[in-house]
């Protein structure tokens, strides 16, 4: 069975990232935005791994441009956007597609391992997350307009 211990995906920097470098997390991997009504967001994600970070809890921010070309930044851009403006020291991949044809294999399988409503599997918009546990599975799925400090217990569950 597929975890996700068996994606390689590119950091910010655009050096190769095997996930399975977080074998034994928790983590909650989010697509991310910098021009989006949902960014300050970006203060909670930070606040949620400040406090769990050290029970080996660890956030990975995917910017993302499909969705109303709201990350249109280069990498470097985007890096010191989420510094500068919201003390971001979490990880994040470089840019990526979470939808379509040229989606990120990772994305793919998270939203196959925990379809949205209905059964959909398509990302809806930016900040989607998806909660994915010890053993590297996919627990959970959250909606965009789900604020980060709203995951904490559901995080300390998986801890």
């Amino acid at each position: 069975m597929t975890t996700l211990y068996d994606f390689t995906v590119k950091n910010i920097k655009g050096e190769a990232w095997n996930l399975a470098d977080l074998k034994g997390k928790v983590v909650l991997v989010v697509n991310v935005a910098s021009k989006c009504g949902f960014t300050k967001q970006y203060a909670g994600l930070e606040e949620l791994y400040q406090k769990y970070k050290d029970r080996d809890f660890v956030i990975v921010g995917c910017p993302c441009n499909q969705f109303g070309g709201q990350e249109p930044g280069s990498e470097e851009e985007i890096q010191n956007f989420c510094s500068l403006n919201w003390s971001v020291t979490f990880p994040l991949t470089s840019k990526v597609e979470v939808n379509g044809d040229n989606e990120a294999p990772l994305w793919k399988w998270m939203k196959e391992s925990q379809p949205g409503i209905l059964g959909l599997k398509r990302v809806k918009w930016n900040f989607e997350k998806f909660l994915i546990d010890r053993e590297g599975k996919v627990v959970k799925r959250y909606a965009s307009t789900t604020e980060p400090k709203s995951i904490a217990e559901e995080v300390e569950k998986h801890l």
